[in-house]
């Protein structure tokens, strides 16, 4: 089953279950359909996420990921350097 048939089948479960109701079949297919397309959701946009590139006001080019994780990495510090401060 294709995306489009996924989410084309997901959207009929739903208008179904307002107007009439779904048996625990259907209730059980539209909850692992959901779930099947939120994680190809995903990953189409980690895969789409990990070919950006940024250009720093340096000129470097940098990747989205690595970015990210420079900053998880000085917020990080910053945590520990407040917590410290604090007396955590």
């Amino acid at each position: 089953m294709n995306m489009q048939e996924r989410l084309d089948r997901i959207n009929e479960l739903y208008r179904k279950s307002k107007a009439e109701g779904l048996t625990t079949a259907e209730k059980e297919e539209q909850d692992k359909l959901r779930k099947e397309y939120v994680k190809i959701f995903r990953e189409n946009l980690r895969g789409s996420l990990e070919t950006i590139k940024i250009q720093n006001p340096d000129g470097s080019i940098i990747d989205v990921k690595e970015r990210h994780d420079e900053k998880m990495k000085l917020k990080a510090k910053k945590e520990l350097e407040e917590a410290k401060k604090n007396g955590n």
